[in-house]
Parts: C-alpha cells; sequence; structure tokens
C-alpha cells in the first residue's frame, strides 16, 4: 500500500462505526495535529486517534480497521526520535487509560503491567512497594514519560544496559492483539489464546506457532550468524530469538518490531535487586575517541554504567543550567562517566580508585573525580541526562535533529568507528552534540541538518547513507536503541543480506499479511527523506510578501524608542516552533510543566500537544488553522495556566504562556475582551481606587447575589476572594519599616503586596537589615504582569518601560521583589518586550526575596527567628520558571526546620486562571496534583510558605483553616523578642 493510497483512505465511516460500538475516538483538526509528529524527524497526519478503555475496544477497532483497509499505528508516550510513533489512517493511543500494574510477585521477581505504563512510574512503584529490594533495570533518557510498551516496541534500555542488558532480558510474556482482532499472550516456548475458550485467538495461536518455528528452522544459519553479533544489535526484527538454543522465546522476538506485527497491551516484566549504594568515577580527556579507546579496560572491571559525553553537552548545560550545574566535572574535552554498584560507599570507592590504577598505564584520563555523595552524583548525572535533551537547540539557537542519533559497534570498535565517523560529520560542516551509551558501543549524536531547503535535504540523505556504509563497515548497527522506524527502515538493505531482509518480510507478513500495521517500517519501507516535517517550511520570521514587522513605539528612559514585532500573519507564534516532541511536559513528576497534562493525562494539554497545534499554522495551505479566532487553537491553548514553567523545563524552552499571550493579543486588538481581562487583567489599575472603600469591596464579595453576577461575567463565585487593605493600612504597614533613599538593596512593593499583604514589606525591611544590608524602597509602579497574561501586551509594555524607566537609576543595588511573579515579569519580559540596555541591566538587579536570602545564607547570615519543626513549601511558577526552585527550600534548611513537604508542581491558580468561572475545576484538579497532598502530609502546626499570592489564594481555597505565608514574615526577626517573651511566661 503506497503513502498516496494511505493518505487517501476514507475512515469517515470507520470512525462512524466505532463511535456507535462507544469507543471514544476523535478525528477532530486539532487532535490530529497533535498526533502528527513524535520526536523524530517526520510529520504524519493521522485521520483519527482512538483511546481505547479495554482489550475488547482494540480488538474492535483491529477487526474494524482490517475490514475498512486502515492502517493502524500504536502510540505510548510518542517519544519516538526514529518515526515509528506516527503514521496515516489511526492512532491507537494507550497511554491514557492503559496504566493498570498488578500485585508484583516478589517470588518470582515479576510484575504484569499494561501497555500504557510510564517506566519511571512502575519504578517508583515497585521500589515502594518492595521497600527498596527491587526495582525495574530500563532506564532509557525518556524514563519519566515512555511507556512499558513502547518501550519494548522500540527495544529501549538506557544508561546500565551494561549491567541489565535490553529489554528483551527483562520481558517474561506479553500480551498482544492481532490486526485479525486474535488475543494471545506470548512467551518463552510458546503463544496460547488468552482466554483458553476463545476459539478464534486459539487457531491464530496454533498457526502462528507452526508457521514460525518452520521460519526459523529453515533459516538457522543465517539467523545465527547476522543477528545478536553486538550488544545493541537493535534495527531489523530480533528474529534470533526464535532459535531452538533460545527457547523460541516469541516475546523476546516481538521486543523492537515497533507496532508492525501486533498491538502490545499488557507484558510481565522482570525485576531485579536495587543497588545498595553507587559510586560515580568521572573522567576526563583530550578528546572522544580518546575516551573510547579506554572502553575495554573499564568494561573489565565490571561497572553498571559507562556514559560517554563531549564538551558541547556540558556548555549547553552550563549555558541553560547555570555554572554550578557542571561544576562538579573534571576537567576535559570529553568525558566518561563510570558507575559502581556495592554493599556499602567504601566499596564502591574502592572500584573506582582500583579502575583508576588500571587506567593510569594507557595515560589517557587527563583529570577525574570520584563522586559518592548521593545529591551530588544526582547532579552530575543530570548533565548527561539533561543536557542531552538540552542538545536540542545550540547555545546560539540553532536547533539541531535526530537522523543519524542511534547507530551502535560492538565497544572494542568503538574508538576506530568514532575517529571515522566526526571527520564524516565535518565533511558536512554539521556540528553535532554527541554522548552515548558507550560501554555498550552505542552512540547517540544531534547535528544541525537543514532540513528545510532542497540543498539541505540532498546533504542529509548523502550524509545519512554515507554514515550507514560506514557504521555497517565496522560490523555495527544502524540502531542502537530507538529502532529504525521511518529513520532507518530504508537503509537495512546496506546492513542486512537479502536472505535476511526476506526473513523479515516473511515474518511480517505471517503476524500482518496485509500490511496494515505500521506500514513503511523495517519491511516495505518508505523514504527516510519523505514526510520530514521541515520541508519546505519557513524559517522562523515573516513570511514573504507580507510586512517584515510591524513598528511600534515605546518610551524607554528620556527617549522614545522604536520596536517591533511580528504582525497578525506571521507564521509562528513566539517560540513553538522550537519543539521538538521529545515529550518531558508529559512527565508527572520532576519539574513544574504541564500542570494540566498532569490533570487530565490528554496530549492536549501537554506543551508538546500544544506546540504541534501551533506549529500547523505554519501550514497554512494544509490546513484552516487562523491564530486564536481557530477552535483549534482556542481548544489547544484554553487550559493553559500561563505558569511558564515549560519555558524552564522544556528542553527547548518552548513558552506556551508567551504564545497564549501573543495570539490573545492579536485576537483581540481592537476588539471588545472579556470581562475577567478588563477586571482581573487590570486589576493593578483598580487596586489604589479600591482600597478607598476597602470595607464596602470586602463586604461586598460576600453578597451572594452580586457573586453571581460576578460569576455570569467570568469571575468565579466558588473562588473565595482575597480581604483587601485599606489605604490608611497599607501606608501604616510600610512605615512600620525604617527605609534609607541610599540603602544598598531595595525593596519593589509591587501592587499585589501592597493590596494584599502589606505587613510583607516592613517584614521584608526587617530580614534584609538583618542580613546586613541597608534597605531603600522603590518608585511606586507595576510591572504589567497581568495584561500579559490576559494578552493585552501593549498595555504590558508601556507599564514595564515605565517601571524600568523608574529602576534605572544607575546603580548596581539589588531589586528585591516580594511577589514572585512581578519579580520574574521584570526578569524576563523587561527585555523580551521593552528591550535595549536599561531593561537588561534592571533585570539583572532584580531578585526575588527568597533569591535574596538565599544568597545572604550563601555569605554567611543565618535567620534569627524561631524555626517550626516542619514546613510545606509551595515555590510560584513564575519563580521556579525564571529563578529556579532551591532558593526556598535551601534557606529552610539552613534556618533549621527538620521536615519540608515539597509541593513540585503548580498550584492551580496561576494568576487569573483560576478565578475563571470557566476554569475553576480545573484549577482544583491542578492543586490535587500536587499542592493539596502536600497540604494533607503536613504534620499539625507546619509552616505554610507561598510567597506567590496565587499560591496562598489556592491555600484557603483548599482548607480555609489554613493560611499560607511569605517567606519574609516567617523570617521577620521581630518574631524573635515576641517568642523569647512567651518562652519567659511559661
Amino acid at each position: 500500500m503506497s503513502d498516496l493510497t494511505l493518505a487517501a483512505t476514507d475512515t469517515t465511516q470507520l470512525v462512524v462505526d466505532l463511535r456507535e460500538r462507544g469507543i471514544e475516538v476523535d478525528d477532530a483538526p486539532r487532535r490530529r495535529s497533535e498526533y502528527s509528529f513524535d520526536a523524530s524527524n517526520y510529520r504524519i497526519r493521522p485521520q483519527a486517534v482512538v483511546f481505547p478503555r479495554t482489550v475488547h475496544e482494540i480488538r474492535t477497532v483491529l477487526r474494524a480497521a482490517q475490514a475498512a483497509g486502515v492502517p493502524v499505528t500504536t502510540r505510548g508516550g510518542g517519544t519516538s526520535m526514529a518515526g515509528n510513533a506516527v503514521g496515516h489512517g489511526l492512532i491507537i493511543d494507550l497511554s491514557r487509560r492503559f496504566v493498570d500494574v498488578d500485585e508484583i510477585d516478589v517470588d518470582e521477581r515479576s510484575v504484569w503491567v499494561d501497555g500504557g505504563v510510564v517506566l519511571g512510574e512502575l519504578r517508583t512503584l515497585v521500589e515502594h512497594a518492595t521497600a527498596g529490594a527491587l526495582t525495574f533495570a530500563p532506564d532509557p533518557s525518556s524514563l519519566c514519560r515512555a511507556t512499558v510498551g513502547g518501550s519494548i516496541g522500540n527495544d529501549a534500555c538506557g544508561n546500565h544496559s551494561v549491567a541489565y542488558g535490553r529489554m528483551p532480558q527483562h520481558v517474561r510474556e506479553i500480551e498482544v492483539v492481532t490486526l485479525d482482532g486474535a488475543h494471545l499472550r506470548l512467551g518463552r516456548g510458546s503463544i496460547v489464546a488468552v482466554d483458553p475458550q476463545d476459539a478464534q485467538s486459539t487457531a491464530r495461536a496454533e498457526q502462528l506457532t507452526a508457521a514460525l518455528r518452520d521460519l526459523a528452522q529453515a533459516h538457522l544459519a543465517a539467523l545465527r550468524v547476522e543477528l545478536q553479533s553486538i550488544p545493541r544489535q537493535v534495527s531489523g526484527y530480533h528474529l534470533a530469538h526464535l532459535l531452538p538454543e533460545e527457547g523460541f522465546d516469541v516475546a523476546a522476538a516481538l521486543a523492537g518490531s515497533e507496532g508492525t506485527v501486533a498491538v502490545i497491551t499488557r507484558a510481565r516484566v522482570g525485576l531485579v535487586p536495587r543497588p545498595a549504594t553507587t559510586a560515580l568515577l568521572c573522567l576526563g580527556y583530550a578528546d572522544t575517541v580518546d575516551s573510547a579507546r579506554d572502553v575495554m579496560t573499564i568494561l573489565a572491571s565490571k561497572p553498571t554504567a559507562i556514559e560517554g559525553l563531549d564538551r558541547s553537552i556540558v556548555e549547553i548545560m552550563r549555558h541553560r543550567r547555570g555554572r554550578e550545574s557542571v561544576d562538579g566535572l573534571p576537567s576535559g574535552e570529553a568525558f566518561l562517566m563510570v558507575e559502581f554498584s556495592a554493599d556499602d560507599v567504601e566499596e564502591a570507592r574502592e572500584h573506582c580508585e582500583e579502575l583508576l590504577v588500571a587506567l593510569s598505564a594507557a595515560g589517557r584520563v587527563t583529570d577525574s573525580a570520584v563522586v559518592t555523595d548521593p545529591v551530588a552524583r544526582a547532579k552530575l548525572w543530570r548533565v548527561r541526562e539533561d543536557g542531552a535533551g538540552l542538545s536540542s537547540r545550540r547555545v546560539d539557537g540553532k536547533q539541531t535533529w535526530p537522523g543519524w542519533e542511534d547507530s551502535a559497534v560492538a565497544p572494542d570498535r568503538l574508538a576506530d568507528y568514532l575517529s571515522e565517523l566526526l571527520p564524516l560529520v565535518e565533511k558536512y560542516r554539521y556540528s553535532a552534540f554527541m554522548y552515548g551509551h558507550f560501554g555498550a558501543g552505542c552512540v547517540h549524536m544531534r547535528l544541525d541538518y537543514d532540513l528545510r531547503s532542497e540543498h539541505g535535504r540532498r546533504d542529509f540523505e548523502a550524509f545519512t547513507r554515507e554514515a550507514a556504509a560506514l557504521v555497517v563497515a565496522h560490523g555495527g548497527s544502524l540502531s542502537g536503541e530507538h529502532g529504525d522506524g521511518r529513520a532507518r527502515s530504508e537503509l537495512l538493505n546496506v546492513m542486512y543480506s537479502p536472505e535476511m531482509l526476506e526473513l523479515f518480510a516473511a515474518f511480517k507478513r505471517t503476524w500482518d499479511p496485509e500490511n496494515l500495521l505500521n506500514p513503511g517500517i523495517i519491511v516495505g519501507p518508505d523514504a527516510f527523506t519523505a514526510s520530514l516535517a521541515l520541508a519546505d517550511t519557513p524559517a522562523p520570521g515573516p513570511t514573504a510578501g507580507e510586512p517584515s514587522v510591524i513598528t511600534e513605539t515605546v518610551t524607554m528612559g528620556l527617549s522614545i524608542q522604536s520596536r517591533t514585532r511580528l504582525p497578525l500573519a506571521s507564521p509562528y507564534v513566539g517560540n513553538a516552533h522550537a519543539c521538538i516532541g521529545v515529550g518531558r511536559c508529559r512527565a508527572t513528576s520532576g519539574g513544574f510543566m504541564c500542570p494540566s497534562y498532569r490533570a487530565t493525562k490528554d496530549e492536549k494539554d501537554s506543551t508538546r500537544g500544544r506546540a504541534r497545534v501551533l506549529q500547523e499554522l505554519t501550514r497554512a495551505n494544509t490546513n484552516s488553522l487562523d491564530g486564536w479566532s481557530s477552535p483549534e487553537v482556542r481548544e489547544a491553548l484554553d487550559l493553559c495556566l500561563s505558569c511558564k514553567a515549560c519555558s524552564s523545563d522544556c528542553p527547548t524552552g518552548v513558552d506556551i504562556a508567551e504564545a497564549k499571550s501573543e495570539l490573545i493579543d492579536e485576537h483581540y486588538r481592537g476588539r471588545l475582551r472579556p470581562f475577567t481581562h478588563y477586571s482581573i487583567g487590570w486589576l493593578p489599575r483598580w487596586l489604589p481606587l479600591i482600597g478607598r472603600v476597602a470595607g464596602i469591596a470586602n463586604t461586598g464579595a460576600r453578597i451572594g447575589l452580586l457573586r453571581r453576577i460576578a460569576d455570569w461575567l467570568g469571575v468565579s463565585a466558588k473562588r473565595r476572594l482575597p480581604a483587601f487593605r485599606s489605604r490608611g493600612e497599607i501606608r501604616r504597614r510600610i512605615a512600620e519599616a525604617t527605609f534609607d533613599p541610599a540603602g544598598d538593596i531595595l525593596i519593589f512593593a509591587d501592587s499585589f503586596t501592597k493590596a494584599f499583604r502589606p505587613e510583607a514589606i516592613p517584614a521584608a525591611a526587617r530580614v534584609l537589615g538583618d542580613t546586613g544590608r541597608t534597605v531603600g524602597c522603590t518608585a511606586d509602579a507595576c510591572c504589567g504582569l497581568t495584561w500579559i497574561s490576559t494578552g493585552q501586551r501593549d498595555g504590558a509594555r508601556r507599564r514595564l518601560a515605565r517601571l524600568i524607566r523608574h529602576l534605572d537609576d544607575g546603580t548596581e543595588r539589588d531589586i528585591v521583589v516580594l511577589e514572585p511573579s512581578c519579580a520574574a515579569a521584570i526578569r524576563d519580559e523587561g527585555p523580551k518586550m521593552v528591550g535595549g540596555d536599561a531593561a537588561d541591566r534592571v533585570a539583572a538587579r532584580v531578585r526575588s526575596f527568597s533569591v535574596a536570602v538565599d544568597e545572604a545564607v550563601q555569605r554567611g547570615w543565618a535567620p534569627t527567628a524561631p524555626a517550626p519543626d516542619a514546613a510545606v513549601l509551595q515555590t510560584h511558577c513564575h519563580e521556579h520558571a525564571v529563578f529556579g526552585s532551591g532558593a526556598q527550600k535551601r534557606v529552610l534548611g539552613a534556618w533549621g526546620v527538620s521536615r519540608i513537604v515539597e509541593s513540585s508542581s503548580c498550584c492551580g491558580v496561576a494568576g487569573n486562571f483560576g478565578f475563571e468561572s470557566e476554569h475553576f475545576d480545573m484549577s482544583m484538579q491542578v492543586a490535587e496534583h500536587s499542592i493539596a497532598p502536600a497540604l494533607r502530609q503536613a504534620p499539625e502546626g507546619a509552616l505554610v510558605l507561598t510567597d506567590g499570592f496565587s499560591c496562598t489564594m489556592q491555600v484557603s481555597q483548599i482548607d480555609p483553616d489554613l493560611s499560607g505565608q511569605h517567606l519574609a514574615l516567617a523570617l521577620d526577626p521581630a518574631r524573635a523578642p515576641r517568642a523569647a517573651e512567651q518562652e519567659a511566661r511559661e
């Protein structure tokens, strides 16, 4: 079946039939856009996406697809870098509902899990259930979002494969559904029907058993000679597992089959003992080839991991995560990270030191570091793990791409292979980020291909063909972990004999005679240059024939400066084009993004799903998306909380909050806006007026009729409203502080702090004074944050410009902003929206309060206020995105707080989002992911730390008896005498 036939397949009636049977199937344009991409270079628009609830529904879908002649692609986390999770026809997504984990069989060290279970969640569950005795070993870099079914399909493994092997070594049995609807269990030596009373499945099991045994028996020599020759030979089907000496292990044979022969619904996977402790040996080298030449010596010492990376990975990590993120590495231009497991730390350290002695004979190691501290170890592993993800974008912003990111050779051939591969990269004038599982001979690299132009694609094709010939010449495999997919299947004829290729085809026909399961992959491959997502798409910037810019003017300092913005018809919104689909936004732990996805588990609510819909705006000739006016775009962005976590947690820095703000701004330019844009969006404008009648305003907020009217206008009647402070109280509170106009540090009293918790201002002054600083207070102005979040960017730009003019006073004094979202706006949005040297100068001076106090702690200061025994910590999303989320925790540790319960995601309010009627319920769903459980886990009387005003409001919504407190109030040294007096009285 050709691509043209597949693309033209009419699924209209099939979709109708499936819906009539109660199966959830979505063929909306927005949904199809979300599933047109994975993490590869490819884009194929499906006809519909199915979200089955049961195996019975999968059987129904496959039988119906077979009858209609519609191709089917199974998908888990959608993190494939080879293009094996996109396809024409139907996509079956198992990640939403196939997520059950059975009881662990500790004696057998195994557990049955659904195909949609995320690897990292499985690992956490196993370790918790066995009190740390057992774990699930495979740990690819996509551990926090890749699913069990997808990882079996791709034959994923990860950093520790030198100790634990690949996925086939961990798969005991799998359950699958074939194209004709048979439900089978595959294992070592058998294929049986899951239900022995199911006549169709029983007959199919017998037919498959006989056919596969005959297939193996007829080609024993080829299977023994061509397959399983190196540790990471992932390319092609793993048919050697059908050999008699392998026990006719059909489950292992389906590892790496990439969804082309059956749909994997469940698997029984093996578990391994969890190491008691580990030590990490980091080795520095003059170049990558030198590091590879030491691999065989290192393997002889039996480590659990040998990971390689070059300096480019370290530099991108330093650039994106800060110098301190890599300060534990030894010096060098290339590095190996070698891990040893042991029963105790000293034994693990001894292994490291013994290896250093063994390596000294060759003299290639230029520097080294032995790391046993768990925190320091985790930090260094993040260089390898996060650096690899960050390598999708160079320091200068140019993107890099997969394509030749997964080759593998025998470890003893690795150095020779690299010594020829790197000059080939230079020949085509590419720059490469290189890393990999060097202990297994697997090399990952990302290259800055030009896939938009015809010339660039010709170079891409020529380079890939030369690279394929090179790795095969070294006895290697096109793929060592990611699979062949669309990226490498066409090149299998370079690696395998005609007999083996025919064997692959016969294996595929045995399972899928009509070639409807993920066609175009492994057998009957599509060209690797076909369906490239970037082909003939414009580079980011205005389209030809449109005005290149719209010129605006803003007041900056004492002058009027001209700046530009892209016009409405620009093909790109924000930096959504930067998304490459790695799917970190689908992780349910670690980092703050994406709160709405964590609540719904729906691709449309992930940063990736939203970015992919926005990327479709660049394809005006293939769809009708029309900015914010488009229902598809509005649906995709509706539940975006504008928390900005994606701007820091996404490896490519996609900022959906910025894109949403730009789209809303363009849509409502010159139009009447929603009520909440004028009420909440203009709130800093109204606060001084409300302060004059605070008592009346607070009384009105409790009147049911007024709340119902406000609810109709868009401000939720369910949301507890804050108490406005009167102008008199605000003045009294500020007067409590003694400010020095020439102080060496300035407090910026933002609109929200003044209006709702002005007591934090003098408290902050006392804390900063206690650190040894003289404290001043800045001029009254607004950062425009609420204008930004409601897409009123002209108003925001004016306010930011005015604020920058006030703050750019010719000094280098730190500016401490008490509301973290306002601090983030000045630091991040000021340079982007206003621009100029003054914006940069002011941004460099801005600190959130917690960052300022953390810096004082690093200088040796310690809080003098009495410390609570326990604290709940909710870091504001914007502070996390712009300043990081470690400052408050470090301060609490230095203060002596013994127990910290940390909320690790957005609270759910995020500015205006949680106050809006249509979003209140989602706001509370988001709260249930992190902040609500944290409050329930905290001991009675714990300090609830919420520097963000939105977070404070959510805490009171969750539990009206609790009150979130600003760090300034908690640390206020004025509390110490009162506490001492109380103790004396007692």
